[in-house]
C-alpha cells in the first residue's frame, strides 16, 4: 500500500500518509491510491477534516521523474485531478509538512486548504533544474498564495525556503517544532467546520506587482543563472498570464508549455544530469568508510588550498593550514580573510559566521603539526620533485590511519603514492577553482588505493557539498585528459583561417560559458606553456602540432594578467578586444607551418571542439579511466562549463546520433590526420546500433 489511512482525534481526523519510499514519489500508482482513500475520506460522514502527511524523511518530493514522457505519467487520476478533488472538498484539508515538499510535493500542499510544517522543513518548486515548470499547477496558485514577486524567485530560481521563511510570505499558516502529526490533527480540528471558500488558493485573485518590470527582472536573473535553458523563461511568461487569466485559463496554458518543455530536447539533458549526478555518487557496496575525518591538513596557502581549506571550515571540519614560510602563509591567510570578508558583505554569511569559521584554520609552518591530521591535502606547485618531497615527510609524520591526498590536475598518482610507504592511503582530490565555489570534486583511485579510503573521502565530500566523481589515474585524469584534444583543436582552427573571436564566439552561442581562448587567458598562458615544454621530447615529430600560443608566451602576453594574450585587455578591464598582432602571428605560424588558410564556419568550429571531447570520452570509457559515460558527462557540466541544457558532451554525442558523430569524425580523420583517429569504442558502438547510455 503507497498510502496509508488512520483516524486520529477520536476518528474525526482522517490522516492520510504517502509511503512512497525514498522521497514519497507521486508515481501513477500512488495517485491512483491517494485519490480514492481521498474520496473515501470525504464520503465518511464520521470524518470531519483530513490530515495529509508523508512517511519516512520527506512529506513529497514531487514527480516520478522516470515517468515523464511516458504513458504513466498522463494516466488518471493526473496530479492535477488530485489537486483539483483536494481544493473543491467540502471539508478541510491539511498538509502537514516535514522534510521537503518539493516540486509536485509543493503543489499538492498548494492545494490544500491549509499548510503547516516543522520546523527546518524546505518547500520549492525546483522544476526549472530539470529543464520543465510547476506542471500541476504551481505557476499559477503559487503568486495567488505568496505574490507574484516571491512566487517568480522561487519558480524562476527553483530554490527552496525554509519552513520560517514559508511562514513570513503565507505559504504555510503555522510553524511546529515537534509531535508534527498530532499538532496537524489537533489543528485540523479546529479548523473542521471553518468556511473553506476563501481558503481555496485557486478561487483568490492574483494581485499585480507594485513593479511591473519584476517579470523583466527575472528574465533576465534566470538568463544569467541558467545560460541558454528555454524553461525559466517559460515559467516566467506562466507567472505572469496567471495576472490575467482565470485559474482554468491558467492552468490550460501551464499545461501547454509544460509539454513543449517535457517534450524538449534539453529538458531531456537535464534529467539526464540529474541522474547522471546521483549516479556519480555511488560507490560499491562493499567499500565502507573505516576512517571518520574530523581534522584535515592543507599544504599550501595559495588560491587552490585556501579554497580548500575555506571549504573544509566552511564544513565544520577542524583545519591545519601549512605553508612553507611565515611570509607565504600571512598572504594565504590574508585573501582567505577577503574572501569571507567578501561573502559577509553580501549577506550571505554573519559576522559570527565568518569568526567561527576562521577560527577552525589554524596556521603553521611546521609540517609537524600534521602528525594528527586524518587526512592530509596537499595543494602545492604542480611539479614531481615537490610532490615527493612533501609525500615523503608525509609518509613519515602522519599517523597510521592517516588519508593522503594530492590536488594535483594532472600528475601521477600511483608515482605519489610510491613515495609514502603507505600507497593504499594515497589518493587525488582534485578539486575545480575557485575551490570554496566549485562542487565538483574529481577522486582519483590509484592502483593500490583501498576502496573504504575512496568511501571516506566521499563522505566528506558530499559533507563539503561537493559532487565527488570517482575517476582512475592517466595524465589529467577524465577534466583536464579531454581539455586537450579541445583546446588543440581550438588552436588548429585558428591556423586555419578562424579568429580567436569567431572561435570563442561560435562554442559560447553553441551554450559554453566561455569560449577556449578567453578561458586559456583568464587561467594564464604561461601555466599550460610550462606543462607543454615540459612534455615536448616526448611529442612525436610527425604529428600536427600549434605553435601559436608557445609564440604568445615567447612574446610575454600570459593573458589578462599581463594585459595580452589571444586578446588585448584594457587597463583594468577584462573585456577581450581582437588584436591584429595576434592575427598576424597566427598567420605568420600558419605560413611557416605549410597550413593553407581558408574560410571556416561555425558549424566546423563546434563540431571540432566537440566531437574531439566525444572521441577522447569514448577513449577514457573504454580504458576504465571513467566508470560510465554519464560520469563524464557529470565532470564536464560541473567543471568546464558545458551547457547544463546540452547534458554533457556524451549526451550530446547521443542526441546527434553516433553514426552521424562517428561519419564526421571519420572525416575528419582522412582531412586531418591520426589526432582523429576514431576510438574503438564508438566504432563498436555505432556497428552494434548502441549509444553511450547503453554502456
Amino acid at each position: 500500500m503507497l498510502i496509508h489511512t488512520e483516524r486520529l482525534e477520536s476518528g474525526r481526523i482522517a490522516l492520510l500518509s504517502l509511503r512512497n519510499p525514498p522521497v514519497n514519489s507521486l508515481s501513477a500508482d500512488l495517485r491512483q491510491e491517494l485519490h480514492a482513500a481521498i474520496q473515501a475520506a470525504l464520503a465518511d460522514d464520521a470524518v470531519g477534516a483530513l490530515v495529509l502527511a508523508g512517511d519516512g524523511q520527506f512529506f513529497c518530493c514531487g514527480a516520478e521523474i522516470r515517468e515523464f514522457n511516458t504513458p504513466m505519467s498522463t494516466r488518471e487520476p493526473t496530479l492535477r485531478s488530485v489537486i483539483a478533488l483536494i481544493e473543491d472538498a467540502d471539508k478541510p484539508v491539511v498538509a502537514a509538512i516535514h522534510g521537503a515538499a518539493l516540486g509536485g510535493g509543493l503543489e499538492l500542499a498548494l492545494g490544500c486548504h491549509y499548510r503547516v510544517a516543522l520546523a527546518g522543513a524546505s518547500l520549492g518548486l525546483p522544476e526549472v533544474k530539470l529543464g520543465v515548470l510547476p506542471g500541476a499547477g504551481g505557476t499559477q496558485r503559487l503568486p495567488r498564495l505568496v505574490g507574484v514577486e516571491r512566487a517568480l524567485a522561487m519558480i524562476c530560481g527553483g530554490d527552496a525556503v525554509d519552513a520560517d521563511a514559508a511562514s513570513e510570505c503565507g505559504l504555510v499558516d503555522e510553524v511546529y517544532d515537534d509531535d508534527l502529526r498530532q499538532r496537524a490533527a489537533a489543528y485540523a480540528l479546529a479548523v473542521a467546520d471553518a468556511p473553506l471558500a476563501a481558503r481555496r488558493v485557486g478561487a483568490r485573485q492574483v494581485t499585480a506587482p507594485a513593479e511591473p518590470g519584476v517579470f523583466e527582472q527575472a528574465r533576465q536573473e534566470a538568463a544569467r543563472r541558467y545560460r541558454g535553458c528555454l524553461a525559466p523563461q517559460v515559467c516566467a511568461d506562466c507567472v505572469e498570464f496567471a495576472l490575467r487569466a482565470t485559474l482554468n485559463d491558467g492552468l490550460a496554458f501551464e499545461r501547454e508549455r509544460f509539454l513543449e518543455l517535457v517534450n524538449g530536447s534539453q529538458s531531456k539533458a537535464q534529467r539526464h544530469l540529474f541522474f547522471a549526478e546521483r549516479a556519480a555518487v555511488k560507490l560499491p557496496a562493499e567499500w565502507r568508510a573505516a576512517t571518520s575525518i574530523a581534522t584535515v591538513g592543507v599544504i599550501g596557502a595559495g588560491t587552490m588550498g585556501g579554497g580548500i581549506a575555506m571549504s573544509l571550515a566552511n564544513a565544520g571540519l577542524d583545519v591545519v593550514l601549512i605553508e612553507r614560510d611565515a611570509q607565504a602563509l600571512e598572504r594565504g591567510w590574508s585573501q582567505i580573510r577577503k574572501n569571507y570578508a567578501a561573502t559577509a558583505a553580501k549577506g550571505k554569511l554573519s559576522p559570527a559566521q565568518v569568526e567561527a569559521r576562521e577560527a577552525r584554520i589554524r596556521r603553521s609552518v611546521d609540517m609537524g603539526d600534521l602528525r594528527e591530521a586524518d587526512l592530509v591535502i596537499e595543494a602545492a606547485f604542480e611539479d614531481m620533485a615537490v610532490k615527493r618531497q612533501i609525500f615523503e615527510s608525509l609518509g613519515r609524520i602522519c599517523k597510521p590511519g592517516s588519508i593522503l591526498a594530492s590536488n594535483t590536475s594532472r600528475l601521477d598518482i600511483d608515482e605519489i603514492a610510491g613515495f609514502t610507504g603507505r600507497p593504499s592511503q594515497v589518493l587525488g582530490m582534485h578539486f575545480f577553482s575557485p575551490a570554496n565555489v566549485m562542487r565538483l570534486l574529481e577522486v582519483v583511485k590509484g592502483r593500490e588505493t583501498g576502496g573504504n579510503v575512496v568511501a571516506a573521502v566521499f563522505k566528506l565530500a558530499r559533507a563539503m557539498g561537493k559532487l565527488p566523481v570517482l575517476v582512475g589515474v592517466c595524465d589529467g585524469f577524465v577534466g583536464n585528459r579531454m581539455v586537450s584534444p579541445y583546446t588543440r583543436e581550438a588552436h588548429f582552427l585558428l591556423e586555419e583561417g578562424a579568429t580567436p573571436s569567431q572561435v570563442d564566439g561560435a562554442l559560447q552561442r553553441f551554450g559554453l560559458a566561455m569560449g577556449p581562448l578567453r578561458m586559456a587567458d583568464m587561467a594564464g598562458l604561461d601555466i599550460s606553456w610550462a606543462f607543454r615544454k615540459r612534455m615536448a621530447p616526448t611529442r612525436p615529430a610527425h604529428v600536427r602540432y600549434s605553435r601559436v600560443a608557445d609564440s604568445l608566451c615567447e612574446l610575454g602576453r600570459f593573458g589578462q594578467k599581463t594585459g595580452s594574450g589571444f586578446y588585448r585587455y584594457e587597463a583594468g578591464s577584462r573585456t577581450p578586444v581582437e588584436d591584429p598582432q595576434v592575427l598576424a602571428l597566427i598567420e605568420t605560424c600558419a605560413r611557416e607551418d605549410g597550413i593553407q588558410r581558408r574560410t571556416v564556419s561555425d558549424e566546423e568550429i563546434v563540431q571540432r571542439t566537440m566531437y574531439a571531447l566525444v572521441n577522447e570520452g569514448a577513449r577514457i570509457l573504454e580504458e576504465g579511466i571513467a566508470r560510465r559515460a554519464s560520469d563524464i558527462d557529470v565532470i564536464y557540466v560541473n567543471g568546464y562549463g558545458f551547457p547544463v541544457h546540452r547534458g554533457g558532451p556524451l549526451f550530446y554525442a547521443d542526441q546527434q546520433g553516433l553514426p552521424e558523430v562517428l561519419a564526421t569524425i571519420r572525416r575528419f580523420h582522412a582531412e586531418h590526420g591520426e589526432l582523429w583517429r576514431p576510438a574503438p569504442l564508438l566504432e563498436r558502438l555505432v556497428a552494434n546500433g548502441q549509444s553511450f547510455a547503453d554502456l
